[in-house]
């Protein structure tokens, strides 16, 4: 790396504890091209800085630097070649990497190769973050009990992925129970800028990760973003990232945040503007007289949720707010010394006199007018202030059922139900809060809201203020941290008053991880058809995703989720009416329990501190007791268990040979599935619980696994069986073959048979008959799944057609040799008048990127309609992996060419 330097810009750092560092220069490349590289905007430096240090003539060309050199507002968007320092990943998403990487030590050796030559190339992180569930909560000892039941329930997996620490080279494990990856990846595992003391070169920190939520520490400084685990395992495997140079949006904050106003206010509304301005496929990066007034932990906040606002990144430049947090969370005086001089030196500081760089758009925010808001009930873009939220409630459920509406009549919306619960009968109706979850990195990060939340619950308690027992509550932070914090500043035991006792340290309620309502309250919503809430303080809201029960879920700050727990409904307006009644017998109103900024600050510069920082993190990756006494079996390839049902060879490599053949047409295709607009990855690939009357249940018993010890989709992503049995197994999925019904339907052509989806492919399959998807808008929007992609292609879908796709989505479908196709602007399938029972026929050859695709659709009658589609095959690199039926199958046949024994 540091042996190849075609522009002659290797300079040595000067810094006093590493006198030998170097680095590539990109003034001197500025100086020694021509080329005005200060204008750029800080994110895409910093991919001319990747591509300027790995340009080798191979990989990356010295054309690439030279097109990213020369980026332009609203130039030629030329494909370029990214190589990310590091990747993060979660185990959801971690566990298939891994057994991917298992499977392609099988394969490579079956086609002649060394195993052994199947490693992470680059350094990567597993936290072990999103299997812990919600079983145990408002009592003392919920945390412990959860995490005996996490530990039960993920023996095997975890055991796994003990070996793959074990096996593979350049992997570290974080064990369960000690945060979420984002969390820890911003506290911890991020440096900001990386020493690598082998090269003894320097450069700017980096990474993509196998969660979406990736980009949350763009707020520290360090690009980075989500991809699908397809993709995350070629980087890991020392392959770039091909992309098509971003369109950078340029967010000029101005202003202060008005007291009462918190973060997550702000986030709400700017991933709002975000959705309304467009900016899927584009980095946004914040500049502007606002930023200095942001605390780190607050633009962590922001980016985490750049998937929500459809961003590839939400980035903050380096600063002295930077500077600060890593002094906060103990980083080392070398690190903090390290980042500052490199950063100057690199023109990667901001400071007041830095000048804005050039946007591909620029929209201004001012601070000032951000208000109390909450999102929902059903998208995180939806933004509701908080005033709104309660008299808008009755109107939103006789709205149509649709991302806005639940559609119910006149006649149901008095509905009521009386709930016995520990001797406590309390009557409920639509609204009711069902699911109060202080939950996900996005907010537990941030001690300014959870401190907030704190001093609520203390005000609240102080009062007489109380809970109500229908409402199940849970504080799941996503560090160590946080707990300790909260402890020191005495305000946690207020938040166990009103029942928001730890349950435990992980990813929960956002992601599904709820777990069971009681009893009492799932009969009551159930027998009554009553449309209940959950309140959390995450990230997402799709259907079906926080909880089957929940129909209306809403984002809000850690302190709101407290004031809806207290107030029980989403059907009064909180902002005017009173919470309940204390102990004097008087009204309290969420002014009265507010807190001060005044407290918010003097609390966190006494409790959270340094120390506590450096404590927690002195050993993460020893882990507990539990986790220390899973043994495991060293090996260099995995032996796979015939009777196990989380972890099983996948077919992704059946039928593999050296020979890539060239593209050809798609005959005779049958519709699997039609779609509208917003179909989510949580629709198409769940992550929550397994329903009764699913084909992965019936697998399950079929296999011995008794219903409580199903666990969910999420845990089982190591098992194809199950995850192509669960692919469209959504309850609230809305698939237009079957008009009006909701949930895992679709009609098999041509007997008109309702089935399952995956019923319906296996008939499909046996008959030879590949197929294809049509949908609306945003397909595939929402988590970076890769089992969104993986399922559909165990179930033979060879082909979807969308209105538009969301970015990480569309690579995945390329990345599992599926084609995505986009209907011309103004087609859509009503306007052709296509009705998912033809049988489409698309002209294909090896010409495929970015190009005009031709299709026909014959229909029963003998007519056959034709239309013309665009390739979402956009680079050449994305061309090569659909030739060779997938990104794993081209990195291994590269593979193949250097570790053929």
């Amino acid at each position: 790396m540091a042996n190849f330097d075609p522009f002659g810009v290797i300079r040595p750092l000067g810094l006093a504890s590493a006198p030998r560092s170097i680095y590539y220069s990109l003034p001197d490349l500025n100086i020694g091209n021509g080329m005005d590289i200060a204008r750029l905007p800080f994110s895409i430096k910093i991919l001319l800085e990747s591509a300027l240090r790995h340009c080798d003539g191979y990989q990356i060309l010295e054309e690439d630097v030279l097109k990213l050199a020369g980026w332009q507002a609203h130039g030629d968007r030329h494909e370029i070649p990214f190589k990310p320092a590091r990747v993060v990943l979660q185990d959801f998403t971690g566990v298939p990497a891994l057994v991917d990487l298992a499977a392609m030590r099988d394969a490579i050796s079956n086609l002649g190769g060394d195993p052994g030559k199947v490693n992470p190339l680059v350094p990567c992180d597993l936290v072990i973050d999103h299997s812990v569930q919600v079983d145990y909560f408002g009592k003392a000892n919920a945390l412990a009990m959860n995490e005996t039941l996490e530990f039960q329930r993920n023996a095997e997996r975890y055991a796994f992925l003990k070996w793959g620490q074990a096996a593979f080279r350049n992997l570290r494990v974080v064990p369960p129970a000690t945060g979420i990856v984002h969390q820890v990846n911003l506290e911890y595992l991020a440096s900001v800028v990386f020493r690598d003391n082998t090269a003894n070169v320097c450069y700017p920190d980096s990474c993509v990760g196998t969660d979406s939520h990736t980009p949350m520490v763009n707020g520290l400084g360090v690009l980075a973003w989500g991809v699908g685990g397809i993709e995350a395992e070629a980087v890991m495997l020392d392959q770039p990232i091909y992309m098509l140079l971003p369109d950078v949006v340029g967010i000029k904050l101005i202003g202060d945040l008005p007291p009462g106003v918190t973060a997550t206010d702000l986030v709400l509304r700017l991933t709002e503007l975000c959705r309304q301005i467009g900016v899927v496929g584009k980095f946004v990066e914040f500049f502007g007289s606002g930023l200095s007034t942001l605390s780190v932990a607050d633009r962590a906040t922001i980016s985490n949720m750049a998937p929500e606002q459809g961003a590839t990144v939400s980035y903050f430049p380096i600063d002295a707010e930077t500077l600060d947090y890593l002094r906060l969370t103990g980083r080392s005086d070398e690190q903090i010394a390290l980042v500052k001089r490199y950063a100057r030196q690199q023109g990667l500081f901001r400071d007041e006199s830095t000048s804005a760089p050039e946007f591909s758009q620029v929209v201004e925010v001012d601070l000032a007018a951000i208000e109390p808001s909450v999102a929902g009930p059903k998208r995180p873009q939806d933004r509701i202030p908080l005033s709104r939220v309660g008299p808008s409630y009755r109107q939103m459920l006789i709205a149509p059922a649709g991302n806005q509406g639940i559609g119910l009549a006149e006649s149901e919306l008095n509905r009521q139900a009386a709930v016995t619960i520990r001797g406590t009968t309390e009557t409920i109706s639509h609204g009711a809060v069902a699911i109060a979850a202080i939950t996900s990195c996005t907010n537990t990060s941030n001690p300014s809201v959870m401190i907030a939340a704190g001093l609520l619950a203390k005000k609240a308690a102080e009062k007489g203020l109380k809970v109500k027992n229908y409402v199940k509550t849970s504080l799941a932070p996503g560090s160590l941290v946080v707990t300790d914090y909260l402890q020191k500043s005495g305000l946690l035991p207020y938040l166990e008053q009103l029942g928001f006792y730890l349950v435990g340290y992980g990813c929960t309620t956002c992601i599904g991880n709820s777990g069971p309502l009681d009893p009492a309250v799932e009969k009551a919503i159930l027998d009554n058809h009553l449309v209940a809430s959950a309140v959390l303080s995450g990230n997402r809201n799709f259907e079906g995703r926080v909880h089957p029960l929940t129909k209306t879920n809403y984002l809000a700050s850690p302190p709101l989720v407290v004031a809806f727990a207290l107030a029980g409904s989403t059907a009064v307006d909180i902002s005017r009416d009173p919470l309940g009644t204390g102990s004097d017998g008087q009204p309290v109103y969420l002014k009265d329990v507010w807190p001060s900024n005044r407290e918010i600050t003097d609390t966190i510069k006494q409790f959270v501190t340094p120390h506590i920082f450096k404590q927690r993190y002195a050993d993460v990756f020893s882990g507990s007791p539990a986790w220390q006494q899973i043994p495991v079996a060293v090996s260099e390839r995995y032996q796979w268990q015939a009777d196990s049902t989380y972890i099983r060879k996948p077919p992704f490599f059946e039928g593999m040979t050296k020979i890539t053949q060239s593209i050809a047409p798609l005959t005779d295709l049958r519709v699997l599935a039609l779609f509208g607009d917003s179909v989510t990855t949580d629709h198409i690939s769940p992550a929550g619980q397994i329903a009764a009357d699913s084909p992965a249940a019936a697998y399950l018993l079929e296999h011995g696994i008794a219903r409580n010890d199903w666990n969910s989709y999420g845990s089982r992503r190591g098992n194809d069986e199950v995850m192509s049995r669960g692919t469209f197994a959504n309850i609230r999925i809305r698939n237009l073959l079957v008009p009006g019904g909701e949930g895992n339907l679709t009609v098999h052509h041509p007997s008109g048979d309702r089935l399952s989806f995956f019923d319906a492919a296996i008939r499909y399959k046996q008959a030879g008959t590949p197929l294809c998807i049509l949908a609306g808008k945003e397909y595939g929007s929402g988590s970076s799944r890769d089992w969104a992609a993986k399922g559909p292609y165990l179930l033979g879908v060879k082909v979807v057609i969308a209105e538009s796709y969301e970015r990480i989505h569309r690579s995945n479908l390329i990345g599992m040799g599926i084609l995505p196709l986009q209907f011309l602007a103004g087609d859509t399938v009503t306007n052709l008048q296509l009705t998912g029972n033809e049988v489409f026929s698309i002209d294909l050859s090896d010409a495929i990127t970015s190009r005009e695709i031709h299709v026909s659709a014959a229909a029963k009658d003998g007519s056959t309609i034709h239309f013309r589609t665009i390739s979402r095959v956009d680079t050449a690199i994305e061309a090569q992996y659909y030739r060779d039926g997938g990104i794993l199958r081209t990195v291994l046949k590269k593979l193949l060419q250097t570790a053929t024994t």
